[in-house]
């Protein structure tokens, strides 16, 4: 991903924050307890259905924080003075 500055309002920067921390502990908390409990159903994990499936969304949840933190690391807030009608940077 790169180093881009990201252009985001107050509200914009303080939504992807909170999806963030959502990602962070929910979700992570979530997919670690299907992949706990697929590797107790016993038997091979290459043909285990479920804990493929887990492990795939473990990757896909891992690649999104990584995503969000590199888009918040390089965020620039845009003041906005209250003109609806006008469409401006910084």
């Amino acid at each position: 991903m790169t180093d881009d500055i990201q252009y985001l309002t107050l509200e914009g920067l303080q939504e992807l924050e909170e999806k963030l921390n959502f990602l962070r502990t929910v979700r992570r908390q979530e997919i670690a307890q299907r992949l706990h409990q697929a590797m107790e159903e016993g038997g091979e994990l290459a043909e285990n259905a479920e804990y493929e499936d887990a492990k795939n969304d473990q990757a896909f949840l891992e690649g999104e924080i990584i995503r969000l933190e590199t888009i918040l690391r390089n965020a620039r807030v845009i003041q906005q003075d209250g003109r609806k009608d006008i469409v401006g940077l910084g």
